[in-house]
């Protein structure tokens, strides 16, 4: 598969493949304490200063630097959150219900997790939508306009939720695009088992906001849309 553009924004690497699967990571502002941010500087620029293994390609190393540095914030954002804003159910059913959405429409869901300070989840936008975008003026690609629309609307959702103003997610979001067949696998493992290694649940289909929890109640399968699941978000002080 022939790679478009690797768009490096700030500290974080953004790849944009067509056709692509996207495994995407957001997490709440303010949800990696101090200590954990340095902490995960530190170690990307010490991966920056490694020396590329011989036997893989740039592209290769690069994948394999995103992922050494993403399992290490993903340790923060389940053992030390700063924020845990998507304990609530209405807020993390907030969540949910935006991530389906466009399901079935502008992408396939193929899974997800919302935990209390991040969510994680792995879609496609499908050809037939990104056919229809525009490619006049700046340029956006289907991955970033898909986000910017979940992002902008639960920031909405769950800052009026909250009776608060101000940002709600981090600017950035991580992204990975899914190489092969075994990489979908363990990437769908990984999502569906993050409330039980963070020790929220014992069993993946026991946590009520992922892909997991849907399918023990649906009997859905992986890949195709997931239907939205309204439940009402009130302000509560």
């Amino acid at each position: 598969m022939e790679v478009v553009s690797l768009i490096r924004r700030r500290h974080l690497r953004h790849w944009d493949v067509p056709g692509g699967i996207y495994f995407v990571t957001s997490c709440l502002e303010g949800s990696i304490p101090a200590t954990g941010r340095l902490d995960v500087a530190r170690y990307r620029t010490e991966l920056e200063a490694r020396d590329r293994p011989a036997e893989l390609s740039d592209e290769e190393w690069e994948a394999q630097c995103w992922k050494l540095e993403f399992a290490r914030l993903d340790r923060w954002l389940d053992v030390e959150p700063a924020v845990r804003w998507l304990e609530r159910p209405d807020l993390a059913a907030a969540v949910v219900n935006s991530l389906m959405h466009f399901a079935g429409e502008r992408y396939d869901v193929i899974a997800y997790v919302v935990m209390p300070s991040h969510f994680h989840w792995l879609f496609r936008p499908r050809p037939e939508w990104v056919a229809t975008l525009p490619q006049v003026g700046r340029y956006r690609s289907p991955r970033e306009r898909v986000m910017y629309s979940v992002k902008r609307y639960t920031s909405n959702q769950c800052n009026r939720a909250l009776c608060r103003r101000g940002t709600f997610w981090q600017s950035e979001s991580y992204d990975h695009w899914v190489r092969d067949a075994d990489e979908l696998d363990r990437i769908i493992r990984y999502i569906e088992e993050n409330p039980v290694k963070a020790g929220l649940v014992k069993d993946p289909g026991d946590w009520a906001y992922s892909s997991a929890g849907h399918r023990l109640r649906t009997g859905i399968r992986y890949g195709l849309p997931l239907p939205k699941e309204a439940q009402p978000v009130s302000c509560r002080t």
